[in-house]
């Protein structure tokens, strides 16, 4: 429903005549001010003007829709749809739009020859005077928020505020967080349909579990397309397990994967962006180098937390009762980071962001994040090393630079570079014009 283009207009079609009752009703009641009274013809040609205006205007949405599907895909990623579609000004807008006509249809049909629906005419004037407001900041919104690196802040700002809903829960000092099942598991949910995770009632499953007294594992993680007949749930416990059909309602399966729950569905959009501006046919590293600005605030959000315990939902008295599947650190920085590599390394403005990305991580990230960022260090050296022959060019794609060509890193990687080849001391004075380089 979330997803879901024609529930919101589609309501407010049905609150348009029921409005429009409610209002004859009024216009019985209340004698209306001298200004919002009207003869037959001024209010049906007003009517039937409002009636027009709302088709045209509707029809434009529509049309305009369809036209940013068309260039999101060709130019973004498919993936972003997911976002677009639920977006609340799209649905308020439709929404509007159409519950004015059918207001404006049934006020319409109450003008008589000796009975004119003052109030209602004027609030239809009005609805329209919204309407328009909404289509003009519906128009700037999307003509604005269509720019590649506006859509990377917006998907990387999503994935972020998921992850930060997912609180983790680690074993409390006098529980053994280390326990894990053994034997059998006493009950194997299995899917009934194929489909990506796209989500998990994470409250309804602790409940369940506490109440049955079992512990719930959920091999898979949110975002993993499951074949069906799959297993979907194994449950541990020696008194009776919770139905099967309760359980497997508790995950909803989809076609597609959501952001709902799953931050790494946010890198992977992030990463088609950028990977998509880096083929030959497009051949735009600077849209790449926005791209991972918004990678590099969600990994460091990511890097920064403690990851332990994320997957774990305990009850009050801190027994682990649920267990489901999570991407680790290093899953999470391979994802973000492997295929950009991969089609950018021959950029040198590519390869020069990323270095500056990965110099943030291993500044900032936990110490036992640190480890997989030097990997990824080495990884870029090695790709440089394969496809630049000249070692001077190769040098200096290795320079950090936050802009990837002509930022202010660039100075500062030089100095840094070298002090580490030729170091003196600190009373030693520095060679002419060095300050000034």
């Amino acid at each position: 429903m979330k997803g879901s283009l024609w529930l919101v207009p589609l309501c407010c079609a049905i609150a348009g005549p029921l409005l429009a009752q409610l209002v004859l009703e009024l216009d019985d009641h209340v004698t209306p001010p001298g200004a919002w009274r009207y003869s037959e013809s001024i209010a049906s040609t007003m009517l039937s003007a409002i009636v027009s205006a709302m088709v045209g205007l509707t029809g434009f949405v529509v049309a305009f829709g369809v036209l940013i599907v068309q260039m999101a895909t060709q130019t973004l990623s498919p993936r972003f749809m997911r976002l677009w579609y639920r977006d609340g000004l799209q649905k308020a807008v439709l929404g509007t739009f159409v519950g004015t006509l059918t207001f404006a249809l049934a006020m319409l049909r109450a003008v008589e020859p000796d009975s004119v629906p003052d109030i209602g005419v004027t609030i239809a004037g009005l609805m329209v005077t919204v309407s328009v407001v909404l289509f003009l900041v519906y128009l700037d919104r999307f003509v604005h928020s269509l720019r590649p690196v506006a859509v990377a802040w917006l998907v990387a700002d999503s994935g972020a505020r998921v992850f930060a809903e997912t609180p983790a829960h680690p074993a409390p000092a006098h529980v053994d967080g280390t326990a894990l099942p053994v034997g059998d598991p006493s009950l194997v949910v299995l899917s009934g349909s194929a489909g990506a995770i796209q989500a998990i009632d994470r409250e309804g499953l602790l409940a369940t579990a506490i109440r049955h007294d079992c512990l719930l594992v959920l091999p898979h993680a949110v975002g993993d397309i499951v074949p069906h007949r799959s297993e979907l749930l194994h449950v541990y416990g020696t008194g009776e397990p919770p139905p099967a059909e309760r359980l497997r309602g508790m995950l909803a399966l989809g076609e597609e994967r959501t952001i709902e729950q799953d931050p790494a569905f946010a890198l992977r959009i992030l990463v088609d962006i950028a990977i998509r501006a880096l083929s030959p046919a497009v051949n735009d590293p600077t849209t790449a180098c926005q791209v991972l600005g918004a990678i590099e605030d969600m990994l460091l959000l990511i890097g920064e937390s403690d990851l332990r315990g994320r997957g774990e939902l305990r009850g009050d008295d801190g027994r682990l009762r649920v267990l489901v599947g999570t991407r680790s650190w290093e899953d999470l920085l391979q994802l973000a980071l492997i295929e950009i590599r991969d089609y950018g390394a021959s950029s040198t403005q590519v390869a020069r962001r990323t270095r500056a990305l990965l110099d943030q991580l291993a500044a900032r990230v936990r110490p036992e994040h640190r480890a997989a960022v030097f990997e990824q260090m080495a990884a870029l050296d090695a790709a440089l090393q394969h496809v630049t022959a000249d070692p001077r060019w190769r040098a200096f794609a290795a320079l950090p630079d936050a802009q990837g060509i002509g930022g202010p890193s660039e100075a500062t990687a030089r100095v840094a570079l070298a002090a580490r080849e030729s170091p003196r001391s600190h009373d030693e004075p520095a060679p002419d014009g060095a300050e000034h380089r």
